[in-house]
């Protein structure tokens, strides 16, 4: 048994197809199998029921998956926390963050980050709360940028907040809402609703406005510039962040709507951004150094 064998296995159980796993890992599909075959006679059993056409690990597997994936990533942390003992000048950093905070602050620091440090690699993924949650909890990132609100109650996380960014409701200046001084909610719902996946309080406040038990957007990507795309080509409502569209709105590009006696709970709807990590796990050098400038990206405005 070695770390590579491990590697395919995961990767087995993530793609549910030999092909497709081999493929992904870069070797021949032939080559592949004998892998994860040697995997099963080292382990004197069956990992991966075959029969099913999902390719489920059968208990066993179950049991090696899980440590496989603590061994693979503690292998990859052990050499990435040792190539950045002395100096940031090799090793990789792994984060993630919601879209919102994807648009605007995290590429500032990312860009003076890679500018101090470029030997480092430095990779980062967008998603919602559930998969970033997923993505921290396998080791794949050492911490994320989101809404905080999901997880500052949950021991298993620690949480940092960061400045907290205004929502607002945006669309073509062309959208025959832009002819009313001020907006009701049944105005507001008649129209399509585009924006980033949203934290579920922030979904909540929406399904209260319009009288639903629960409101999906009718356009949802990680994507914000394709969303305000979208919007600037539709009669779609957008829902973003002030800070994000503010450049937009200056030029003309885009109009924020304004609504008529304002409901208390819209402010519910303003983004509480914070870097999450997880609790009793040391971050690496690298980790540290990306968030001391997302702090102070942060505090500058």
């Amino acid at each position: 048994m070695d770390l590579r064998q491990l590697r395919y296995f995961i990767a087995l159980l993530e793609h549910r197809s030999f092909v497709r796993a081999a493929d992904a890992m870069g070797i021949t599909q032939p080559a592949f199998s004998r892998s994860i075959q040697g995997l099963e006679q080292e382990f004197g059993c069956v990992l991966v029921d075959r029969g099913n056409k999902d390719l489920r690990p059968t208990a066993e597997g179950q049991v090696v998956l899980q440590h496989a994936l603590r061994l693979v990533q503690g292998a990859a942390t052990l050499s990435n926390e040792v190539a950045q003992m002395n100096k940031l000048d090799a090793g990789e950093l792994r984060l993630g963050s919601c879209a919102l905070a994807a648009e605007q602050l995290l590429p500032q620091a990312v860009a003076q980050f890679v500018g101090e440090y470029p030997k480092v690699r430095t990779r980062f993924q967008i998603g919602d709360s559930e998969n970033l949650g997923r993505s921290l909890q396998r080791e794949d990132i050492e911490f994320f940028i989101d809404d905080i609100r999901t997880f500052e109650a949950d021991p298993a996380y620690q949480t940092l907040a960061l400045t907290p960014r205004h929502s607002v409701f945006f669309c073509r200046p062309q959208h025959p809402l832009c002819s009313k001084d001020s907006l009701s909610t049944n105005e507001l719902f008649n129209y399509p609703l585009a924006g980033p996946a949203l934290p579920a309080g922030m979904r909540k406040v929406l399904a209260n406005l319009s009288g639903k038990t629960d409101l999906a957007l009718s356009i949802e990507s990680p994507h914000l510039s394709a969303l305000i795309r979208v919007v600037r080509q539709s009669d779609a409502i957008g829902i973003a962040t002030l800070q994000v569209l503010q450049e937009a709105l200056d030029r003309g590009e885009l109009a924020r709507l304004h609504w008529r006696n304002q409901p208390h709970n819209l402010e519910s709807l303003s983004l509480r951004p914070g870097i999450v990590s997880r609790s009793g796990y040391r971050l690496s050098v690298a980790a540290q150094m990306m968030i001391e400038r997302l702090q102070t990206l942060d505090q500058l405005g």
